[in-house]
């Protein structure tokens, strides 16, 4: 698979990535003392954004329906 810069499956994993990281940082914010509830939700929030870029890339890599 020719993963060039651009290509949406190159997309896909920097999104992943970055959906993991955040799961991380989610993690940590929610154990740290005190809890920062505007990081937190700023956080939960980019990381359904996330969620949802990964959905619709991987929708349009692998569509479920023929063309």
């Amino acid at each position: 698979m020719d993963l060039n810069l651009h290509s949406p499956e190159r997309q896909l994993i920097e999104l992943k990535i970055e959906h993991a990281d955040l799961d991380a940082l989610v993690d940590m914010a929610a154990h740290a003392l005190p809890i920062d509830e505007l990081l937190l939700r700023r956080l939960k929030k980019r990381r359904l954004q996330l969620r949802d870029q990964i959905a619709q890339l991987e929708q349009q890599l692998d569509p479920r329906e023929p063309a």
